[in-house]
Formats: C-alpha cells, structure tokens, sequence
C-alpha cells in the first residue's frame, strides 16, 4: 500500500503522473490518497496531515509526500524506516513528524539512478524520484539499495518542543476548520501535567482546565485537551478559538502547570 500526500491539487496531471509511475513498475500497488489540497508550499501543514493520517495505515505501509518548494536544488530525497512503515519525500521536513512518532530506525539518501525514472526533472522529483522509489519500495527493494544512510535529516522547528521546569514550548501546527488551536505537543509530554494549566500564546494568557471533550467547557468557553490525532490543542466549545485568540499557524506557545 502507498499513500500519497501534495499540494498539487487535482486541476494539474501532476498526482495522475506519479500514479502512473507507480503503476507502471508495480501494477500490484494500492493507492491511497491523503490529501492533494495542502496550502501551496505549506510543508507545516503537509506534515501535519502526515502525521495524523499515518498512524491508521496497515504494517509496512509506504508513504510518499511531496511538497517540495526547493526541488532541483541541494536539498536531499531521502527514504526514512521506521518500525511500522517507510516514508518517501525531500529532506525539508515534511516526513519527520510522522516518522518520529512511529520510531525511525534508518534514513537513506535516494542516489541510486536504477530506481529513478531515466530522465529526471529538474522541476517535478514527486514523479522522476519518489514516485519509483515508493514503487520499487513496496515491491519489496531492500531500503539500503536506494544509498547510502544518513544520520542528520532536516527537523525543522515546528516537529521541536523545547522542556524546560514544568513548561513545555513549542508551535501551533495547524488551525482545523473548526477553529481549534492544535499544536506540536503530543499527549506524552503532558501525560504527568495538572489538571490545571497556564498557556501563552503571541496576544494572550490563559489558565485552563485539562478535559478530554469539548463539551465539558460551556458553550463558547474554552478548553485545553488532547485532540484525536494525539496532539494538544486549545478548543472553544462550539466556536472558533483560533478567530478567539488571534492564533494562527506557526505561532509559539508555552504550557505550564498552573
């Protein structure tokens, strides 16, 4: 199974290319597709996605993101194992947060032209580069075929979260059509904190109550809680807490226990 993330949309042939790359070197292949319609060039989001979609896939699952605003350049395509799947993609940060969550044991450069398309593209990598190599992936190539192994792929700030005494700081990932405020910190760096808790975000202060559903706030009150995706968010009760709080992606926010 190979899964496919981008922020190509569906007007272009561009997601129809690389499934017709995959299919053409392993017409065994199940496609799955997560999402074309991440914001353009938004790697955040896109590994946000990632992240939450990754976890519900079968054993040995490949999983391929493209959102790649430095394609042709220096920046590197790699291939990261981990103990559940493999994930395929540039080197820019979009496959760690997923990847990390399922414990990465191995990341390799693709360097080996036999697992690429003949003529490459200086422009279009998704379907030259990480197309084949999700095919011949899971067609059972061995990870070390593809080149050599790397130790030091791209963590870009919004998969860090920064520990300190009773604080954790870290970014707001992604503002879901709902308004809630979701962030990078996941339910194990919290699972030890109070049931109270101060957060800061860039225009406010609050001290909230820790629930596990957005009912137990009043209509319109807001809650902290761990989201379905396992990662923290600050929710308002049957509205919009981003539109609330002024809070947008990419925005720095601080817990600590009250």
């Amino acid at each position: 199974m190979i899964t496919l993330t981008s922020d190509f949309g569906l007007k272009d042939p561009y997601v129809t290319e690389m499934k017709g790359v995959i299919l053409t070197i392993n017409p065994k292949a199940t496609l799955i597709d997560i999402t074309h319609d991440i914001e353009k060039f938004n790697i955040r989001m896109a590994a946000f996605m990632l992240a939450s979609a990754a976890p519900y896939f079968p054993e040995g699952t490949v999983h391929l993101a493209v959102v790649d605003p430095g394609v042709g350049t220096q920046r590197r395509a790699i291939l990261i194992q981990t103990k559940k799947g493999f994930f395929v993609g540039p080197d820019n940060g979009i496959l760690i947060l997923a990847a990390q969550s399922q414990g990465i044991e191995h990341v390799y450069q693709l360097t080996n032209p036999k697992f690429m398309l003949p003529k490459i593209s200086s422009t279009f990598h998704g379907r030259d580069i990480f197309a084949p190599a999700a095919a011949h992936l899971e067609k059972g190539v061995q990870p070390i075929e593809f080149g050599p192994e790397i130790n030091d792929p791209i963590k870009p700030e919004f998969a860090k979260v920064k520990r300190g005494n009773n604080s954790l700081i870290g970014e707001v990932m992604h503002i879901d059509g709902f308004g809630n405020i979701i962030t990078n910190i996941n339910e194990k760096m919290v699972q030890n904190y109070a049931k109270k808790v101060n957060v800061e975000l860039p225009s406010i202060s609050l001290k909230l109550t820790f629930g596990k559903a957005y009912a137990q706030a009043k209509p319109k009150e807001p809650i902290v809680l761990i989201g379905s995706h396992g990662f923290m968010e600050i929710a308002l009760n049957q509205g919009s807490a981003a539109e609330k709080f002024h809070a947008k992606a990419g925005d720095k926010i601080a817990v600590t226990v009250a």
